[in-house]
């Protein structure tokens, strides 16, 4: 396997798995600064290569419960992170973390790992295991599978980590300013020690110097003790807004409080059910261990109100280096697009379309990578709202997952119920659906130039049916193309063409008549009646 070409050999080699998600893709950054080469295990390392440091790692095809790839993973490697689990992903959860623990921590054994650093649950003190909710229950069992590896484990405890784009925050922050007027849980009442996600990554990066005598649990959270009610209290209170009325209620199992958190949010039922299930519980630090060998700096742990201030910060300045919903959904499909039209001997729909665009392809480009989101897809607005909250029922993801950034897309980003599977800038969009459905499906857009010199947008949807139910389920759309794609192609065009015309010199560019400037990804209204891209 080949170095990176600016690794040196005296740097320890740091091993992050779930690099492509929300804390593994901010935690590679972290340790090459203090100094470490990483190295990262990805199922599909295609996802990692528009990250900043992409260019900067290395990258290794597998997966935790691959003795194999693993085996290839841990070559040289000194600290290995696990940072995977199985949240939100229905039967068998426990039993494949419990699985990939034991494959993860008998192969760093045998490869001779000095560390493994691993990010848990804060569990309530006073409750026995077997009482605690399923994913709570699962994440310890994990801890201690690493514990007693025979490898030197750090094991650290968190509760709720506050920070742009992570799942609590979005939780939070969604509830409290969607809803000045709330019937809640119970266990709103619930006290909780959040931290704040780069006290988190301090702590992961620290763990990694750990003397070898060290093999154990840290609890580690913030400077405050906060109830849930109090925590959307000050979240009001720092974002601006008015006081909320909040009244709990008894009777929201943690069922219902799901899906009633997966219909205000964008945080799918799926995931926002293990987030309750452990606010049910007061979860304390009961030590603050952790201190003795990684020091908190001046002005660590940051508080909670510092915490939601740097997170709305990186919100509003459209700085989200990783969301929560950088990982893809479990029982997401992740097939690629198929080659071959007889793919797996079943059929492949398509739908296509294409249409000449009086404008330049790089205004027809900053159109189609600015699209989902607050933008919308630019065809009957209506029936994407109506397709997404039905994915939402159906426990998917939905419309609300919106973007990472309003401009820009890189392979591996989420967009809508949609992610982005490839991407050549100026060129290329290529989307897999994440959407529940019987079947696979991907959109691909296109800009390119014809043999006259002309600016095309070309449009594609694909769909692979399974069994009888995913035929059924292409016939029965059909009769809607006409209206969704081609709606959605002609909107494209148009939208290119007025952009163009407000940038060009003459033609209005620059502010426009509100005193606004049209930028990459912020479209002008398509003008087509119920045609154009919803706004917010």
């Amino acid at each position: 396997m080949a170095t990176h070409p600016r690794a040196a050999p005296g740097r320890p080699l740091s091993l992050v798995t779930g690099a492509g998600g929300y804390i593994g893709g901010r935690l590679v950054p972290e340790l090459l600064d203090a100094g470490h080469r990483v190295r990262c295990l990805a199922r599909t390392p295609a996802n990692l290569r528009d990250h900043p440091w992409a260019d900067r790692v290395e990258v290794v095809r597998g997966d935790v419960t691959d003795p194999a790839g693993l085996r290839t993973a841990f070559r040289d490697v000194e600290v290995a992170y696990y940072l995977v689990h199985s949240m939100g992903s229905g039967h068998g959860f426990e039993e494949t973390d419990r699985r990939a623990a034991r494959t993860f921590a008998d192969e760093a054994r045998a490869a001779g790992v000095r560390r493994i650093v691993y990010l848990g649950g804060l569990t309530p003190a006073d409750v026995p295991e077997r009482e605690l909710s399923p994913h709570l229950r699962s994440r310890a069992e994990v801890g201690r599978i690493l514990l007693d590896s025979g490898v030197p484990t750090t094991v650290l405890r968190a509760a709720v980590v506050i920070g742009s784009g992570s799942a609590s925050f979005e939780m939070l922050r969604y509830l409290t300013e969607r809803l000045p007027v709330m019937v809640t849980p119970s266990w709103v009442g619930s006290r909780v020690q959040p931290i704040a996600v780069r006290d988190v990554l301090r702590c992961l990066v620290g763990s990694a110097s750990m003397p070898e005598d060290v093999n154990r649990g840290f609890d580690i959270g913030g400077p405050d003790v906060l109830t849930y009610h109090d925590m959307m209290i000050r979240y009001a209170k720092v974002a601006g807004l008015r006081r909320r009325l909040i009244l709990p209620v008894p009777m929201l199992t943690p069922r219902l409080s799901s899906q009633w958190i997966g219909l205000v949010t964008p945080v799918p039922a799926s995931l926002a059910r293990p987030l309750a299930e452990s606010l049910r519980y007061e979860v304390v630090c009961a030590e603050h261990d952790i201190a003795a060998y990684v020091p908190d700096p001046p002005g660590a742990p940051v508080p909670f109100d510092d915490a939601l201030a740097l997170a709305l910060r990186r919100v509003q300045e459209a700085r989200v280096t990783t969301r929560w919903s950088s990982a893809s959904l479990a029982g997401a499909p992740s097939d690629p697009l198929p080659t071959d039209p007889d793919w797996a001997g079943g059929s492949l729909y398509t739908d296509e379309r294409e249409r000449t665009v009086d404008a330049g392809p790089q205004a027809l480009w900053r159109v189609v990578e600015g699209i989902g989101g607050e933008n919308g897809w630019y065809s009957f607005p209506l029936a994407w709202a109506v397709r997404g909250w039905f994915d939402r029922l159906a426990g998917g993801a939905g419309l609300r997952r919106g973007r990472r950034d309003a401009q820009r897309l890189r392979v591996g980003d989420a967009l809508d119920f949609w992610r982005v599977e490839e991407i050549e800038p100026g060129k290329l969009l290529r989307l897999r659906a994440e959407m529940r459905l019987p079947g696979l499906a991907w959109l691909e857009m296109r800009a390119e130039r014809d043999d006259e010199g002309r600016t095309v947008y070309r449009q594609r949807a694909l769909f692979h049916p399974r069994g009888l139910a995913g035929q059924i389920y292409w016939w029965s759309v059909a009769p809607f193309h006409a209206v969704v794609f081609g709606g959605m192609a002609r909107n494209i065009a148009r939208t290119a063409e007025r952009t163009e015309a407000l940038r060009t010199p003459g033609g209005g560019g620059g502010p426009d008549s509100t005193g606004e400037v049209t930028g990459a990804g912020a479209a002008a209204p398509a003008g087509d009646g119920n045609t154009g891209p919803p706004h917010p």
